[in-house]
C-alpha cells in the first residue's frame, strides 16, 4: 500500500479502534453511542434539519443562477458516460439498498403511527406516503447534489486531487494539505464507512428476513453474519473488475431488476389505486414540503421526528461523502444546472413511484383486506414486510426470490462503489486505488456492519450514522462556501 496516506493510516486505525470497542464490549458501545445520539438528536436536531433544508435551497438555486453554464470539467468536454448509464450507476449508489427494506415498512409504519392525526385512517395514509417521498426526495439528493458537485467541479475543473480536503482549498488555502486537510478527509472516511456500514446492515438483515420467510431459516444475527460474510466475497471480487465493469454493469442489472420488481406489482397489484396515489401524494408532497422541511414539533413530542425525519436526514448527510465522491467521478463534463436537474429530479421522481407502489398497495391491502402487516412487522421485523406482501400475489414466492438476489446485487454494489471511494480518499484522490487498498476497506465495511448488528441490531445500525454525521454536516457547509468563492472567479460564469 505504497500510496496510502496518513488519513488512509489514521482514519483505519480509529474506525478499527471504534469496531475493536464493538467486538469486545458490545453492550457497552450501545449503551454509550446511544446516550450521545439522544444527546446529539435532542440538542442539534433543528441543525441536521437546517443543512438538508440550506443545501435543497443553494442546489436550487443554483438551478436558475449564471452559475448554471459552468461545466463540471473543461470546456467542450463531454460526459464520460451515457445518460441512462449515469442515472442507473447514481441511483443505486445512492439509494439500493434502503429502498428495498423500507419500501413497504415506512409507509406502512407512518400509517400505523403518523407524525399527526389518527393512525389506520385515509388522513394516515395520505401523510404515509407524502413522508415517504420527503424521506427519499429532493433533500437527500440535495446532499448528494451539492457534495458531489463541489468534488467534480474541484478535480475536473480545478484539476484538483479527487480528496474531500481539496475541495475546500478556496477557503483553507494552503491549510488544505496540512493537518486541516487530513482532518477532514479522515472525518469523511469515518462517515463513509458507518454510513456505508449502516445500509450493508440493513441488506443483511432483509436477506435473512426473507430467506427466514420463504425456507424457515433462521432470522437471527448469526445467520445475518454469515450472509455479510458470503456477499463480502462476492463484492470484493466486483471490486477487482473496476468501475468501468463490476459497478457499471451490476448497477445495469440492478435497474432492470428494480423495474422489473416494480412493473410485477404494478400490473398484478390494484394498478388504478397506486397511480391515483402517486399523483395526490406528489401534489400533497410538493404542496406541504416547506411546513414538512422545517417542522420539529417543538411543542409536541418530537420523538417521530427524531426517530424518523432526523434519522434520516443524519444517514443522508453520512453518505454523502461516499455518495458524493461517487456520483462526481460519473458526472465529468455535465453542465452545473444538468448536474443538478438529473442528480434531483429523476431519482426523486423514481423513489416517490417505487413508494407509492410498494407502500401504496402495503396500505390498499390493509385498508381493503385487513391484511394485518402491522403484526407481521412487530413479530417477525420490517426486514418482512416486502416479502408477505409479494406473497398476496401470484408468483409471490418467485418475486420474493427475486427481492432478494436484487438486495444482493444493490448490496454488492454499494460495496464495490465504496471501497473504490474508500480508496481514493485515502491515496490522495487516486481515481484508481489499488487492489490492495480497496481489499481492506472492504474488509472494514463488513466489519463495521457486522459490529453494529452485534452491538445494537437495527437500532445500532441507525446510531452508527448519526454519530457519523454530526462532524461532516460542517464539512459540507465549508465545501458549499469554497464552492461558490471558485465560482465567483470562473470565467464560463462571466460570460
Amino acid at each position: 500500500m505504497k500510496n496510502a496516506t496518513l488519513a488512509f493510516k489514521f482514519s483505519l486505525g480509529l474506525v478499527s479502534a471504534f469496531l475493536l470497542w464493538g467486538a469486545l464490549t458490545p453492550d457497552q458501545l450501545a449503551k454509550t453511542t446511544g446516550s450521545i445520539q439522544n444527546w446529539l438528536l435532542d440538542a442539534f436536531g433543528w441543525f441536521y434539519l437546517l443543512c438538508a433544508v440550506g443545501l435543497l435551497v443553494t442546489a436550487v438555486i443554483l438551478v436558475f443562477s449564471r452559475y448554471g453554464d459552468i461545466p463540471l470539467g473543461q470546456d467542450g468536454e463531454k460526459p464520460e458516460f451515457p445518460l441512462i448509464t449515469w442515472f442507473a450507476m447514481l441511483f443505486c449508489a445512492g439509494m439500493g439498498i434502503g429502498l428495498v427494506f423500507w419500501g413497504v415498512a415506512e409507509p406502512s409504519a407512518h400509517f400505523y403511527d403518523p407524525p399527526y392525526g389518527s393512525p389506520e385512517t385515509p388522513e394516515a395514509a395520505s401523510v404515509a406516503l407524502q413522508y415517504s417521498f420527503f424521506h427519499w426526495g429532493l433533500h437527500p439528493w440535495a446532499i448528494y447534489a451539492m457534495v458531489a458537485m463541489c468534488l467534480a467541479y474541484s478535480q475536473f475543473r480545478k484539476q484538483e486531487s479527487g480528496l474531500i480536503s481539496a475541495s475546500c482549498r478556496p477557503l483553507l488555502k494552503n491549510q488544505s494539505q496540512g493537518l486541516a486537510g487530513q482532518t477532514i478527509d479522515s472525518i469523511a472516511v469515518f462517515a463513509t464507512v458507518f454510513g456505508v456500514a449502516t445500509s450493508l446492515g440493513f441488506g443483511a438483515i432483509q436477506i435473512s428476513g426473507g430467506l427466514a420467510h420463504l425456507f424457515d431459516i433462521p432470522n437471527s444475527v448469526i445467520t445475518q453474519l454469515i450472509l455479510i460474510t458470503i456477499v463480502t466475497a462476492l463484492y470484493m471480487l466486483s471490486a477487482q473488475t473496476g468501475l468501468q465493469r463490476g459497478i457499471k454493469y451490476l448497477s445495469n442489472l440492478n435497474m432492470v431488476l428494480a423495474i422489473s420488481l416494480m412493473g410485477f406489482l404494478l400490473l398484478v397489484g390494484p394498478t388504478k389505486f397506486i397511480m391515483e396515489v402517486f399523483t395526490s401524494a406528489l401534489g400533497e408532497y410538493l404542496h406541504n414540503l416547506p411546513k414538512m422541511s422545517l417542522y420539529l414539533a417543538p411543542f409536541d413530542d418530537s420523538r417521530w421526528i427524531q426517530n424518523w425525519t432526523l434519522f434520516y436526514w443524519a444517514w443522508w448527510i453520512a453518505w454523502a461523502p461516499f455518495v458524493g465522491t461517487f456520483i462526481a467521478r460519473i458526472s465529468r463534463g455535465r453542465t452545473v444546472r444538468e448536474f443538478v436537474l438529473g442528480v434531483m429530479l429523476v431519482p426523486s421522481l423514481f423513489c416517490s413511484f417505487w413508494f407509492s407502489i410498494f407502500g401504496g398497495t402495503a396500505i390498499f391491502l390493509e385498508m381493503a383486506h385487513q391484511v394485518d402487516l402491522k403484526a407481521v412487522m412487530e413479530s417477525q421485523g420490517k426486514e418482512v414486510a416486502l416479502f408477505t406482501l409479494l406473497e398476496q400475489f401470484p408468483m409471490g414466492a418467485l418475486m420474493s426470490l427475486v427481492a432478494i438476489f436484487l438486495i444482493t446485487t444493490f448490496f454488492i454494489t454499494s460495496a464495490d462503489s465504496a471501497t473504490f471511494v474508500l480508496g481514493t480518499l485515502t491515496t490522495n484522490g487516486n481515481l484508481n486505488p489499488s487492489n490492495s487498498v480497496k481489499f481492506s476497506w472492504g474488509i472494514v465495511q463488513s466489519v463495521a456492519a457486522a459490529v453494529l448488528l452485534w452491538s445494537g441490531g437495527l437500532k445500532g445500525l441507525q446510531t452508527g450514522a448519526i454519530l457519523a454525521a454530526f462532524p461532516f454536516a460542517f464539512i459540507m457547509l465549508l465545501m458549499v462556501g469554497s464552492l461558490f468563492k471558485a465560482f465567483k472567479e470562473d470565467p464560463a460564469a462571466k460570460k
